[in-house]
Formats: structure tokens, sequence, C-alpha cells
């Protein structure tokens, strides 16, 4: 993230299933709309109220890709975080074009109305390209969970 970066969260439902795609260096890159339509209590009517939906386009970019594509489905309530980006272009007839987009950073599954289950992925390199900690929390497969924070095998980090 850079300085001037506008970083917002969205809360709202997948309006399709995820777009997965490569690019021809095999970076994955996935693409999505989240439709979020804020809703009010009419005290008059004694009645919800929604407002008028907003599409918000996000894309994200490798690993978290593959497990937004792998993991989220159309209609599933999502958390998204992300950063802010306009994208402006010219039509062929010459008309100037913006939209805002989201480049996303993190994304999860609502549990306001729903459960969900996590599963950890063991990694291999970190971001920077080295190997993983020696963080025993670190070393859960995809079939087993990784210990919760301020278990036994946490040491001395505090449970948060």
């Amino acid at each position: 993230m850079s300085v001037g970066d506008t970083t917002i969260t969205i809360v709202g439902n997948l309006a399709s299933d995820p777009e997965l795609r490569f690019t021809p260096a095999g970076a994955a890159l996935v693409k999505f709309s989240v439709a979020s339509t804020p809703r009010s209590y009419d005290k008059n009517s004694g009645q919800w109220k929604d407002g008028t939906a907003m599409f918000m386009r996000c894309t994200a970019w490798r690993d978290i890709a593959q497990h937004i594509a792998d993991t989220l489905t159309k209609g599933m309530r999502v958390v998204v975080t992300g950063r802010l980006r306009q994208h402006d272009w010219q039509t062929p007839e010459g008309e100037k074009r913006s939209m805002l987009a989201l480049e996303v950073d993190d994304i999860g599954p609502s549990l306001r109305f729903a459960t969900a289950k996590v599963e950890r992925i063991a990694r291999t390199t970190n971001s920077v390209g080295q190997a993983p900690s020696s963080d025993p929390r670190n070393t859960a497969t995809p079939t087993e969970p990784a210990a919760p924070a301020g278990s036994a095998v946490s040491g001395d980090e505090p449970p948060f």
C-alpha cells in the first residue's frame, strides 16, 4: 500500500461467480462484483426500505485470486477490504469514461447470517519469497487446522 491510497471496506453479496483468469506470465487474476444495498427503517410506515444498490467491481491477484475462485460463489455475503482505484478510458467514439473499482487486499464470508469452515493453506514461501517462519502455528496443512492463538503451542505470544 502506498501513501494516498483510499482504503475501503464493503459488505455485500457477490453479484455473480468470480471469474478466474491467468496472465500470459501465469499470475492468477479474479474479477467479481459485490452488490451492496443500504437499508433504513421508516418510522412512519414501520417498514424497512431498500436504498439504491451499488455494484462495486473488484479485482484480486495471485494466491488470493485462486482462493476466491475456489471458495466464493454468486449470492454469498462477503466483507471485502481494498484500495479504491479510478480507471479512465476513451471510447472509440472519443467519449471520456471513468469508473471506480476495488483492488482487493482481503476478503472473507460474512458471518452475520451464515457460518463458515476455514481451512488454512500451508505455504512454501512468504510474500517476499522466503521460507515460512518456524512459528508452530504456521505448520498447519489443509487437513490440520492451525493452533489457535493463546493455546499451549503459541509460546509467550498474547492471545490476540
